[in-house]
């Protein structure tokens, strides 16, 4: 009986490993609010980013509010490798980055570890 309790146990960890990285995960799509010409959206850094995706308005200028509420080193900074961008959210409890909005396409980000990562979405 314990052998079959072990083995059960066993394969339902096996399972949620497999289901934790590779299952499809809900992300979070959240679209830029616009106003008198510029676009704005935030960010909630709390185990990961929330939401992970933004959609931007192509030619409108637009600024991503990352919102710290978690102290683990990994989500201390963000990069936006495309941008040149590495920013410490340490330092302030909101920190504002613009983000160019001349040509539709996808802006990766991650955290400084590179382990969590979101998107800019330029429409």
């Amino acid at each position: 009986m314990q052998t079959m309790m072990i083995l059960v146990i066993a394969v339902l960890l096996i399972g949620t490993i497999i289901w934790w990285f590779f299952g499809k995960h809900e992300q979070a799509v959240e679209t830029a609010q616009a106003q008198n010409n510029h676009q704005e959206a935030t960010v909630v850094v709390k185990g990961g980013y929330s939401p992970e995706t933004i959609i931007l308005k192509k030619g409108v200028p637009a600024t991503l509010n990352f919102k710290m509420k978690d102290s683990t080193a990994c989500l201390s900074h963000v990069v936006f490798d495309e941008l040149g961008v590495d920013r410490d959210l340490t330092k302030q409890k909101v920190t504002s980055i613009n983000i160019p909005t001349d040509q539709a396409g996808d802006v990766d980000f991650a955290c400084g570890m590179n382990m969590f990562h979101g998107k800019v979405v330029v429409k």
